[in-house]
């Protein structure tokens, strides 16, 4: 549904007054500062999926879907958590978090759009701040209290974060359960309405409720992840199920990306790099089974992994023959490259598709990794700040930078690359030190000593405020 002028206003007056003028309980401002803590304490103790393959297709759905949300922010980030869990998840400061196994246990490309569509409608409706204000009634609610219920949801992938935030408030979980339920029926409708009107399928959320309502059958007493935080009815799902059936019946495909991805997942997850093989193998040799590209993908994956990166290269070469220009062929091509020593080849491919796809997140990132590789530091740097220049709140990446710069024994822009790790770590005294240290190596009036000391006084005023 696309909300004009007047039906936007009309949905966003039937909202509870939250910050603000309007004296709610926490504004806009003070919702970027906890998914900053949040986004911390994920960092810290959750293990994500770095793969920039992975990202960069889950991504490309979340602003597909983006546009018909109804957010004031668009501005995401997006942590992938390393689980084969089915779980996601959404936090204040515009912060989407799913986890690898969403992708993995959804049958289809519109049930795995369907979760994703549902946490954006949490954060257009902004249902952290309404449950904060509505328990403000009950008990004083701290943001400290709310804050670590949602870090533990988030990292644990559990029910220990409700549990935090009850206690917080001496309610029952009962109360709390009973509130989130009715957040959830609302973030359902609405997130059918962005999945409609992005092109996608509404019917993929009931089937995903009802994969998930099934999963919790096979597992007994273990639920699902994402029900522990997302409860989920019969009810719920008929409810849901009547309400897709009002949208138009289309055929809409799943793209071909999805089923790469999920395999590349399939892979990583596998037990064992050998019965990744075997597995794809099998899946080759069953005559009920079509030989899709998705299954040959796979399986040079699995050879990849199994460090048979010969067999990989003739699968991936055949396969970029049969679809030329495919990044994602593009790119675990070069990867198998790589690990047989045959850079020139690579790097001739990765910058053939750099040039048809200038910024492209994983050419550039296998590229700085090819030159990382062959002791070039300068280049692999250069193709480092690219990414850190579009992506400047994947820690990960300003990691790789500063290995890249003491390759080429950039001191300076090591410490600059530690620096804005650090601080996206949330230690803003080792990323002041840094700063200090980059500065005391550079003569005065130089171009590059002002742009530190700017950033130097930025983390010092973040240090000051953090400790006052």
């Amino acid at each position: 549904m696309i909300l004009l002028p007047g039906a936007a206003h009309a949905q966003e007056s039937s909202l509870p007054s939250i910050g603000g003028a309007g004296g709610g309980l926490i504004s806009e401002q003070q919702e970027s500062e906890i998914g900053r803590q949040v986004m911390v304490s994920i960092r810290r103790s959750a293990p994500q999926i770095t793969d920039p393959l992975v990202y960069s297709y889950l991504n490309d759905v979340i602003y597909r879907l983006v546009p018909s949300a109804p957010l004031k922010n668009r501005d995401l980030t997006l942590a992938i958590i390393d689980s084969p869990d089915i779980n996601a998840f959404a936090v204040p400061g515009s912060i989407v978090g799913i986890n690898g196994g969403l992708v993995l246990n959804a049958s289809s490309e519109q049930q795995f759009a369907s979760v994703l569509a549902h946490e954006l409608a949490h954060l257009s409706q902004r249902h952290f701040a309404r449950r904060m204000e509505q328990q403000e009634t009950s008990a004083p609610l701290t943001i400290a209290g709310m804050l670590a219920g949602i870090v533990l949801s988030a990292v644990t992938q559990s029910d220990i974060g409700i549990a935090a935030i009850a206690g917080t408030q001496a309610l029952s979980v009962q109360n709390m359960l009973a509130y989130s339920r009715a957040h959830e029926q609302e973030a359902d409708r609405v997130g059918m309405e962005i999945l409609a009107d992005a092109g996608m399928d509404p019917r993929g959320m009931p089937e995903m409720f009802e994969t998930m309502m099934k999963q919790n059958r096979l597992q007994g007493s273990r639920l699902p992840e994402y029900l522990s935080t997302h409860p989920l009815t019969q009810s719920r799902v008929s409810d849901t199920r009547n309400r897709a059936e009002q949208y138009p019946d289309r055929d809409i495909q799943d793209t071909q990306e999805y089923h790469l991805i999920r395999s590349r997942l399939q892979v990583h997850y596998a037990r064992s790099a050998k019965m990744a093989v075997d597995t794809f193998q099998d899946y080759l040799e069953r005559p009920d089974t079509e030989k899709t590209d998705a299954i040959r993908y796979g399986l040079a994956v699995a050879h990849l992994r199994n460090r048979d990166p010969a067999s990989a290269v003739e699968i991936l070469e055949d396969l970029l023959n049969g679809n030329p220009g495919r990044i994602t062929y593009t790119v675990t091509l070069a990867e198998a490259l790589i690990d047989q020593q045959r850079l020139d080849r690579a790097r001739n491919l990765l910058r053939e598709g750099l040039s048809r796809n200038p910024g492209n997140y994983p050419i550039t990132y296998t590229l700085a990794r090819l030159e990382t590789a062959n002791g070039n530091g300068e280049a692999a740097a250069e193709y480092l700040r690219q990414l850190t220049r579009q992506m400047p709140r994947q820690e990960h990446l300003w990691s790789r930078l500063a290995e890249a710069e003491g390759l080429a024994r950039n001191i300076v822009g090591v410490h600059r690359a530690r620096a804005e790790y650090e601080a996206l770590m949330g230690d803003l005294e080792a990323a002041q030190r840094q700063l200090r240290q980059a500065q005391e190596k550079l003569p005065a009036g130089a171009p590059m000593r002002q742009v530190v000391t700017e950033r130097l006084a930025e983390i010092t005023e973040r240090l000051n405020a953090q400790r006052s």
